[in-house]
């Protein structure tokens, strides 16, 4: 099987961080395939709850006039409130947000999900109102499939939290505010409520 080309390291040990336990590192060994052992850095879970460093694929937030207007606060329930307050308290522990005095900013609204949980939404209606459309050109479905003729096997792996994984470019980050209750909040890593798919793709 080929595969793309990849930096190799001199052990498995390379890809994980000091902080992984060796029985995860096992375990993952066990169920991914031997073929793409090279690539066991995408399922360390301290890797996945680390800001991933700056890189020329950041995502860059172009305006095409000012800044959008700034949000209102909604009131919000009691499990709101203390999804919410989750939301903060993980996600700048992990670097992923920090607070802003950014002069505009998203309103905070949630979700029901099917089991009962709740999903919060960043409303980046009025920034993506805003933003300058990069038409990138994306080849046609048609043309990407021609790529698999003659393929019989083909192996998928899902990333979570993926939109994580891209970086908003250096100086853009204050467009990415949301606002809390006694906050404001700048997002360093994607979120998928933000116009973003040329650079995504």
């Amino acid at each position: 099987m080929d595969l793309p080309p990849s930096s190799y390291h001199d052990s498995l040990e390379e890809l994980w961080d000091e902080e992984e336990e060796p029985e995860e590192i096992k375990t993952v060994m066990k169920v991914v395939p031997s073929a793409y052992h090279r690539y066991l850095d995408v399922f360390s879970k301290v890797k996945a709850e680390t800001l991933p460093p700056h890189c020329a694929c950041d995502h860059h937030i172009e305006l095409e006039g000012s800044l959008p207007p700034v949000g209102v606060i909604y009131s919000l329930s009691k499990q709101e409130s203390d999804t919410l307050r989750a939301y903060i308290s993980e996600n700048v522990e992990k670097g992923f947000i920090h607070p802003s005095s950014s002069s505009t900013g998203a309103p905070v609204l949630f979700v029901k999900k099917k089991d009962g949980g709740l999903r919060l939404c960043l409303d980046y209606h009025k920034l993506n109102a805003v933003t300058r459309k990069n038409k990138y050109p994306v080849p046609p479905m048609n043309q990407l499939s021609n790529f698999f003729n003659g393929s019989s096997i083909f192996s998928k792996i899902y990333l979570h939290g993926a939109y994580n994984l891209l970086r908003i470019k250096e100086g853009d980050e204050h467009l990415t505010c949301f606002r809390a209750k006694h906050s404001s909040y700048a997002i360093l890593a994607h979120q998928c409520s933000c116009l973003f798919s040329e650079s995504f793709q």
